[in-house]
């Protein structure tokens, strides 16, 4: 592949969309004669990582070899081997370790750089003045990569963008990836969302995604999304999408997001309010079982069904138990937990159901104080959606795993749902306060199981310092009279699931 560039701007640009499928382990080698361009990339890529973007400082690592940048949003390491030259000795370096934690850019890449991964970007940049030529070949992951921003270029084409910009907008614990398109009338949010393979089988031959009902594709989100714009809830509107690609351009809803709006400190009396009430009339209104698809076979919406509360729960004996003991529970512990869940889950059956969100929580809603009633309230992130039980939301959205919600604040807006369900209906305060307790419950093992997975296994420990927040809402839970033989589990069979909330 040749890419001219003739201007500096458009050597940067390169570097910048680049930037955009940036993770640890892929390594980019920058050849070229003196002045040809290398370190231009190198810095336009550095600093599409940072936060504070253009004013993040970029020293040349021409005398250090090597400058790590770990508080970006991937870990960078800077290489520059001019002064080694081509046969020098970089054994000391310690080359050979950093792409299990960060991405390389290596400028005057010796011979063996190629050893270093199998994931390889080899830039060789040539040409004089601002024209230059960059003739690039990719292997391994990069290869896909390429290929992937290929059929982004042309989707955004085909839908007639008239693109100023593509920015890294946010990621999540998923495989989606999302981007921030600019054009010439304000801005969208591309979502990039290739339908992902099955993984392996962990129980009855099915993986745990089918088992856990996880949405598989841009199929789901359109799906659930459409439906919740027909029925005048605020999800974005999808633009366009073509979903057997996995792209979508979708309606950008702002940066009033409720998580960051609670660590800014803002009074969040008012959009929490709202979010209880959009949750009480979602409760109240008839859900379709099988929704329409743009162009593709209608969707049918799976039930939060015991297998799939079953396999979430059992997330806590495998990766919780292995986070504190080194190794998953002992088979028959693992079984004896299963069992006590199998006795309460049944009393959570909604009649009828409603849709569950299943992630109506701080990071997937949106302020729009410039709107009125229920589309205030803004809802990204819905395609796992399932039917189920009105509680298992207002549980995700006042045991909200990320940031504190005083119990007595939860409290009250908790009264405040109660309150606005008896308006409507006959509402059994009971069994919705059962209900709310054994599901509120069987999220938090299962939030308890997911952080020790992403750190584990995703090599995502930032997860972790929300481990005791999780574990106070998990021991509140089980004083319901109902959860008593689980709580007696718990305290004598995993009480590091309880005692990390008393000491964190």
């Amino acid at each position: 592949m040749i890419f001219h560039s003739h201007t500096k701007e458009e050597t940067e640009d390169l570097a910048r969309t680049l930037s955009l499928f940036a993770r640890p382990g892929l390594v980019v080698l920058l050849e070229g004669d003196l002045g040809a361009g290398k370190s231009t990339f190198a810095r336009a890529f550095i600093k599409a990582l940072a936060t504070n973007g253009s004013d993040f400082d970029v020293p040349s690592p021409t005398f250090t070899l090597v400058q790590s940048y770990d508080e970006l949003r991937v870990p960078v390491a800077h290489v520059d081997l001019y002064r080694l030259g081509p046969t020098g000795d970089v054994s000391e370096l310690g080359l050979n370790e950093l792409p299990r934690t960060h991405l390389l850019l290596i400028e005057w890449p010796q011979t063996e750089s190629v050893n270093l991964s199998a994931d390889i970007l080899h830039l060789r940049i040539s040409g004089a003045g601002n024209e230059r030529m960059i003739a690039i070949t990719a292997q391994g992951a990069w290869a896909k990569v390429l290929n992937r921003n290929g059929e982004i270029e042309s989707f955004l084409k085909s839908h007639n963008i008239p693109l100023i910009s593509r920015r890294f907008f946010e990621g999540d614990a998923s495989s989606r990836r999302y981007e921030k398109v600019r054009g010439e009338n304000g801005s969208l949010i591309l979502m990039d969302m290739q339908r992902r393979p099955d993984g392996p089988a962990v129980k009855n031959g099915k993986p745990y995604s089918a088992i856990a009902h996880l949405a598989e594709g841009l199929r789901e989100v359109v799906a659930v999304n459409d439906q919740l714009v027909a029925m005048n809830y605020a999800a974005p509107h999808i633009l366009a999408c073509d979903i057997d690609q996995g792209l979508a351009l979708i309606e950008d809803l702002g940066s009033q997001v409720y998580g960051q709006m609670m660590r800014n400190g803002e009074d969040m009396t008012i959009p929490l309010e709202a979010a209880v009430d959009l949750l009480a009339d979602m409760a109240e209104r008839r859900w379709p079982t099988q929704v329409p698809v743009r162009g593709a076979e209608p969707y049918t919406l799976p039930s939060y069904d015991q297998d799939a509360q079953l396999i979430e729960v059992e997330l806590l004996p495998t990766w919780f138990h292995a986070h504190v003991h080194g190794k998953p529970a002992p088979e028959a512990l693992s079984q004896s937990f299963a069992k006590l869940w199998r006795e309460v889950l049944p009393l959570t059956i909604a009649a009828p159901p409603v849709w569950c969100l299943r992630d109506f929580h701080s990071p997937n809603i949106l302020w729009l104080p410039q709107r009125e009633g229920h589309q205030r309230v803004g809802l990204i992130d819905t395609q796992d959606a399932l039917l189920g039980h009105p509680a298992y939301d207002l549980a995700s959205l006042l045991q909200d795993a990320r940031v504190d919600i005083p119990f007595a604040q939860a409290d009250a807006l908790y009264a405040r749902y109660v309150n606005q369900r008896q308006k409507t209906s006959a509402f059994d305060t009971t069994d919705f306060a059962r209900a709310y307790a054994i599901l509120g419950a069987q999220r938090c093992t299962k939030i308890l199981g997911i952080f020790a997975r992403l750190n584990a296994r995703d090599g995502k420990p930032a997860y972790l310092k929300h481990m005791p927040r999780v574990s106070r809402y998990l021991a509140r839970n089980l004083e319901h009279s109902s959860l008593d033989k689980i709580k007696l589990w718990f305290e004598t069979e995993m009480s590091a699931a309880l005692e990390v909330g008393r000491t964190g």
